[in-house]
């Protein structure tokens, strides 16, 4: 048998919805992606997610199912010109009646006036816009076509929906020819990073690279694998012991203070295909964890570099990742902020929640102000220093102290004011 004219990614695109591997909160029975096919639905979708994740096959199978004429064009080669003539299309074929999904593959690289002119023919109809996109859409998309169209996530393979690919790819005429062996699937599955398409193109090149045996099979081994994909296989699985014990070590590290340690932690994290924004999120978690108020602009930072991690992505991310990293383990830390919901928590869980008191009621109505809500409430913004001295506990409840903040960074000047303002409180042997 003569080597098929077409990658192997590509002769096992999926002919159905049923035969799509993964992204099954979208596809599977009752959800969105199948509602839209078995309804002939003619709503708009943009389709978000990273490459290799089923974009392009499942605006394929939507277009078809759903008996429309298919247009497609890629943002990154057509321009203005391509688009209005696709657009002359649809509007020829909706005056016979007939139906046409345009498919966009990196809508957001256009520009805002290309996207401006898809806003009519989408709203009146004339095309079903199917838009693929890796970039967040509320960043690269304009408002008004955003709001003409249902976003839907897709999210990297996982290991079951990337096995079920591999079966698939074993039992392709062409591929049982060579009569692959395959000695190490999980890293076939580490090296893809999710990507369906990368595992199959980098699969396809391992066989071709792998030398037949005695008995004529392609043994393909670790380093077949590493060569096709150029990389080398990180000492880590997303999903294994070794994920959470990277982010353990990544985030001791910085508790620990030493920003170089977690420096290196981030770099095994990010080379092995970590999820960046999961990385963030739990800086995010540490800076009130275990910088708290020693240092205030902690959390701050921490919030923004989500956010800008969500904007840009990888590979400009890591400098952002690198940055907090680095100033979170330079900081002074406090965990007191932690430590005192812990001890509120406790006590609330063991005696039960308290009445609120009627002065910290808020009377919202005449009524509840007759029967004495707010009633002796003193606003702190009209006393001297905008503080009052009143108590602020439940009836029967006397006050504790729950924060016993540091006398490091910021908290320290947070314990000075506090010792001022409730000196029976706070200079005194906490209660719990």
């Amino acid at each position: 048998m003569n080597r098929p004219v077409e990658p192997l990614a590509e002769r096992l695109r999926p002919r159905s919805l049923d035969e799509v591997l993964g992204q099954e909160h979208l596809t599977g029975p009752g959800k969105p992606l199948r509602r839209w096919m078995e309804q002939r639905l003619g709503i708009s979708l943009i389709l978000w997610g990273p490459p290799g994740t089923g974009k392009t096959t499942l605006a394929r199978l939507l277009a078809s199912g759903s008996g429309a004429h298919w247009e497609a064009l890629s943002a990154v080669w057509d321009g203005l010109k391509e688009l209005r003539a696709a657009l002359e299309r649809a509007a020829r074929r909706r005056a016979f009646g007939e139906r046409t999904v345009l498919f966009i593959d990196e809508l957001h690289r256009f520009n805002r006036t290309q996207q401006d002119a898809l806003l009519g023919h989408v709203e009146r109809g004339e095309v079903i816009l199917i838009g693929a996109t890796t970039e967040n859409p509320s960043f690269s998309i304009i408002p008004a076509l955003l709001s003409r169209c249902q976003v839907y996530r897709l999210f990297p393979l996982g290991r079951e929906a990337l096995h079920g690919m591999l079966q698939r790819a074993l039992e392709d005429p062409y591929v049982q020819m060579l009569k692959p062996v395959l000695e190490d699937e999980e890293a076939l599955f580490g090296l893809s990073g999710g990507d369906g398409r990368r595992m199959l193109n980098g699969l396809e090149l391992a066989l071709s690279l792998a030398l037949p045996d005695e008995e004529g099979r392609r043994r393909v081994r670790l380093a077949d694998l590493e060569a096709a994909f150029q990389q080398n296989l990180p000492r880590y699985s997303r999903t294994g012991d070794e994920h959470f014990d990277a982010i353990s070590a990544f985030i001791k590290s910085i508790r620990g203070s030493d920003p170089d340690a977690a420096l290196y932690w981030l770099a095994v994290m990010l080379e092995a295909g970590e999820d960046p924004l999961f990385i963030a999120r739990r800086l995010i978690i540490l800076a009130s964890e275990d910088v708290g108020n020693a240092n205030p602009n902690a959390l701050l930072l921490a919030t923004a570099a989500c956010e800008a991690l969500e904007r840009i992505g990888l590979p400009e991310g890591r400098i952002i990742l690198a940055q907090v990293t680095t100033f979170l383990a330079a900081c002074e830390k406090s965990n007191a902020a932690y430590l005192a919901i812990e001890r509120a928590l406790e006590e609330v869980r063991r005696e039960g929640a308290r009445p609120v008191p009627l002065h910290l009621r808020n009377p919202a109505t005449e009524f509840m102000r007759q029967q004495g809500w707010g009633k002796g409430y003193r606003y702190p913004h009209d006393a001297p220093e905008h503080f009052v001295r009143a108590h602020y506990f439940p009836e029967g409840l006397s006050p504790r102290r729950y924060y016993e903040p540091t006398e490091l960074g910021y908290e320290a000047r947070l314990r000075a004011l506090l010792r001022r303002r409730w000196p029976e409180r706070y200079e005194e042997e906490p209660d719990m």
